[in-house]
């Protein structure tokens, strides 16, 4: 990580930073052009308690799961889970893109600050942690690096060691939505106190939202 931060480096200073879909000419910050950015899957329409997408016809802020209960007390999610959004992840995941970390972090708090009022968003941020294997697996947490980033846009802290994961599971996406639950069911505890009150996990794709609620419950007992 070191080595490609240091290239990322040197490659803006020579020829100046660009965008990370059509390495356009950009600022630093943000590292996306605004051809690229108005071309993005934005989420219009989502619910207000887990953030999945809502039909443009709905009448209600909430989906049919959230209507009776609410599975969190607020959710923003910024992008459908498609493309090119859905590559920028894939790459940070999987290929070590750490500068789309910066990049989602950056879009994903300019939405938190439409969407958001200064009142009523989070005291701390907590990334969803990794098992230690699969932290030196992978070698980063992508969801602690856009953590990160979406802390300095709304200048939050952010706590990657309020939680910790134990138990080692089989990724989300490769089981069926029915079995997701029961494989994330008690995966977490918690290293202490709460780091606050009001706490906002923070993940790169949510789906059917049980990893996070998994989280919630362990930042709730705590």
């Amino acid at each position: 990580m070191k080595i490609d931060r240091w290239c990322k480096i040197i490659q803006s200073a020579i020829v100046g930073p660009r965008c990370v879909l059509c390495r356009a000419p950009v600022p630093l910050d943000p590292a996306i052009c605004s051809g690229c950015r108005a071309e993005l899957p934005w989420l219009d329409r989502a619910c207000a308690g887990c953030a999945l997408p809502l039909p443009g016809d709905a009448r209600t802020a909430h989906c049919r799961h959230c209507r009776p209960t609410p599975r969190f007390e607020h959710a923003v999610a910024a992008f459908h889970y498609d493309e090119p959004a859905r590559w920028l992840i894939a790459r940070l995941k999987f290929n070590g893109a750490l500068a789309h970390a910066r990049v989602l972090g950056d879009l994903l708090g300019a939405r938190i600050a439409r969407a958001t009022p200064e009142s009523e968003r989070p005291d701390a941020l907590v990334p969803v942690p990794l098992h230690p294997a699969g932290l030196r697996r992978r070698g980063f947490n992508q969801a602690t690096l856009i953590a990160e980033r979406l802390a300095h846009a709304l200048d939050r802290p952010v706590n990657p060691r309020a939680a910790a994961r134990v138990r080692d599971t089989p990724p989300q996406r490769e089981l069926p939505a029915g079995s997701r639950a029961a494989n994330v069911r008690g995966a977490f505890a918690c290293r202490g106190p709460s780091p606050a009150a009001h706490v906002a996990i923070v993940d790169d794709v949510v789906t059917t939202t049980r990893t996070a609620a998994a989280l919630a419950d362990a930042l709730r007992r705590a």
